[in-house]
């Protein structure tokens, strides 16, 4: 992006039991943006109180997220992994950009919607105003790309409407500071790849999730070679065999989701993965699918297990993060105060 250094920024939220759907659509994307890139990668805990205030187990859980981040091959020295409530600037930022945002674009977050269901009066204003505190996390490092899932493409476009409005209703004195095109970049989401959206074993019209009551629903990044072997062939599919291009998938959602779920571990295409197991029954398929699951996963489950008997050294990784995140966003902050028109004394 013109006149800004690239930088990813992403976040998962600890909510515990991680699963494969946050590997493939989250973690292992990830690891592959490295290269080449200055990246940081949050747990943003903040936004984990919008899902379940009182959280007993939420620091166990911030470090569990880290272990995966860690485990799955994501360099804490070469980037930055740090947890989002130790950098004070993400609620400040937050503030100004609730300031910025319109009612109207509020209104139209259809996940405030799927989320406070039919009780709307009750959802905190932390759930309504997520979408301006995302936006403050990615603006606070001026991060030109984001690696979001589909559910979350509709966020990224408030936080380029909020980066372009505040761009604009400050253009005078940013122009002055010599910021040039503007001072926050319109960030560039990052999705896609075969296994974007992972779904659920049981119900393939469904997203894979760790609240689906069946444990069978999902595979665990800590479940075991057999748990991960016995939950792939148990996976729910329909009777016909595999097709041998991708269009015959169409109106197979279970059989589609599983085709994803190779192609996203093996890095390759569904239409490779077709050609390769196409006409086969699913038997073969899964005995295929259960190999390179458990070739995969086991080692990110073992390390992450390792790494969770090591609370120390997490939470060195972290405090490091937290560090030289808190360093980008005094500048930035520095930056928008004096844009603002706030007296920094």
């Amino acid at each position: 992006m013109a006149g800004f250094k690239e930088r990813v920024f992403s976040g998962v939220q600890p909510t515990g039991n991680l699963h494969l759907g946050n590997y493939l659509g989250a973690i292992k994307r990830f690891v592959e943006l490295q290269s080449g890139r200055d990246c940081i990668y949050c747990v943003v805990d903040m936004h984990a109180l919008t899902a379940q205030l009182y959280q007993p187990d939420l620091a166990s859980q911030i470090r569990e997220v880290t272990a995966a981040f860690l485990a799955a091959g994501i360099d804490p020295k070469a980037h930055i992994v740090f947890n989002q409530s130790q950098v004070s600037a993400h609620a400040e930022l937050a503030w100004i950009f609730n300031c910025v945002a319109r009612l109207g674009w509020m209104n139209r977050m259809t996940q405030f919607k799927e989320k406070a269901g039919k009780d709307r009066e009750n959802a905190s204003l932390g759930l309504y105003a997520y979408p301006s505190l995302m936006a403050a996390d990615i603006l606070l490092y001026r991060a030109t790309h984001v690696p979001v899932g589909e559910d979350q493409k509709q966020h990224l476009e408030l936080t380029r409407d909020i980066a372009s409005k505040f761009n604009n209703d400050f253009a005078a004195p940013i122009a002055e500071r010599g910021f040039g095109e503007g001072f926050f970049p319109l960030t560039e989401p990052l999705i896609g790849g075969p296994a974007a959206r992972v779904m659920s074993l049981r119900d393939g019209s469904k997203k894979m999730s760790k609240s689906d009551p069946s444990d069978f629903s999902r595979i665990n990044l800590t479940d075991d070679p057999d748990t991960i072997a016995q939950k792939v062939r148990k996976a729910k599919t329909d009777p016909e065999p595999l097709p041998s291009e991708e269009a015959g998938l169409a109106g197979r959602p279970e059989a589609e989701n599983l085709v994803g779920i190779y192609a996203g571990l093996a890095e390759r295409s569904k239409e490779e993965v077709l050609r390769e197991f196409g006409n086969a029954q699913f038997s073969a398929f899964k005995s295929a699918l259960v190999d390179l699951s458990v070739e995969r996963l086991g080692p990110i489950g073992s390390e992450m297990k390792r790494l969770q008997d090591d609370p120390g050294y997490i939470e060195a990784v972290l405090a490091d993060g937290a560090a030289r995140a808190r360093a980008i966003a005094a500048e930035t902050m520095a930056a928008v105060k004096d844009i603002v028109g706030f007296v920094r004394l």
